[in-house]
């Protein structure tokens, strides 16, 4: 069976730079099934999904839903739902966590300084704390926006589960189909595409020690697109794995060519720079964007061209 992800697979489609951007994530456990729009097509008030919508809108915060994997039948919600906000902006990471029974608390955030990267919000509303235990590994599952997130994400989720790692959840939602199954990472905020178990459970054991695997990685989803590609180019050239080594300090568009090219400045904490220029192609041939389009598309894609580190003098001029 031809889908969006074996296309895409088939194809060799560039990952890096592909993740969904947020500088904070919000996360609400909520069962039962949901619909492509899952924050107003679930169990969730859908008016309470909306006034989250609006609240996060503009702020940096991505609100999604999730679940621990495994059958969702239509049973209605537990009273004790699980919260957990994560800030993924090297130099201030954090990942807290809390419980509600009413989940119209979180309309008591104030999202823009959540987006910040300011928790007192979440510990004082929620009465949140530290998260103390494994990194979270939030797998996309949901069908209803496309259905390789089903059929490759649920299984994934599931055999997770099954071997012991206890951070798992399903998630509604990280962009990119195409690239099932997709895993979103936190504390750090690193998103990965057509990941297997194994893989996986590296990735997690190098959180645990504070390291980023590079293979397989979509980006951070605290830089936009072309400054994800940018640092983990730079990691690769740099050999530099270190989970909060790295930051991008600057982007300037060029569009003086057919398509727009971006000078990305990615710092090192020791002071180091790099100068890395990205390029937007397309990806040819024409495919299918996801299982639900009707058209064919060209994905837009992030080609790093040019990875070069500055001396001290040019960095400081940059």
């Amino acid at each position: 069976m031809s889908t969006c992800s074996t296309v895409s697979q088939d194809l060799d489609e560039p990952i890096a730079g592909t993740a969904a951007t947020a500088t904070t994530w919000l996360l609400l456990e909520q069962s039962g099934p949901w619909g492509a729009k899952a924050l107003t097509q679930s169990h969730l008030d859908p008016v309470l999904g909306r006034a989250l919508e609006a609240a996060a809108k503009g702020t940096g915060v991505r609100v999604a839903l999730i679940r621990r994997p495994g059958r969702h039948a239509d049973c209605g919600t537990s009273a004790e739902r699980r919260v957990y906000a994560a800030h993924t902006v090297p130099g201030n990471v954090w990942l807290h966590a809390a419980t509600t029974h009413d989940p119209e608390q979180l309309l008591d955030l104030d999202f823009a300084a959540l987006g910040r990267g300011d928790h007192h919000t979440f510990d004082s509303a929620l009465q949140g704390r530290p998260h103390t235990g494994d990194p979270l590994a939030l797998v996309c599952t949901n069908g209803k926006r496309d259905r390789c997130c089903a059929l490759l994400g649920r299984p994934l989720a599931a055999e997770l589960a099954a071997s012991g790692v206890q951070g798992v959840w399903e998630v509604t939602h990280l962009g990119g189909h195409r690239f099932s199954p997709t895993l979103l990472v936190l504390p750090y905020g690193y998103a990965y595409g057509r990941a297997q178990a194994h893989a996986v459970k590296e990735v997690l054991h190098s959180v645990q020690e504070g390291r980023i695997v590079v293979e397989g990685c979509r980006g951070n989803s605290a830089w936009e697109r072309p400054g994800q590609a940018a640092e983990l180019a730079v990691r690769s050239a740099a050999g530099e794995y270190a989970a909060e080594a790295l930051s991008v300090v600057g982007t300037v568009v060029r569009t003086d060519g057919a398509a727009p090219r971006w000078e990305v400045t990615v710092a090192h904490a020791d002071g180091r720079h790099w100068r890395v220029v990205v390029a937007q192609g397309a990806s040819l041939p024409p495919r299918p964007e996801s299982c639900g389009a009707s058209v064919l598309g060209s994905p837009a894609r992030m080609d790093v061209t040019a990875v070069r580190e500055l001396t001290a003098a040019t960095a400081l001029a940059s």
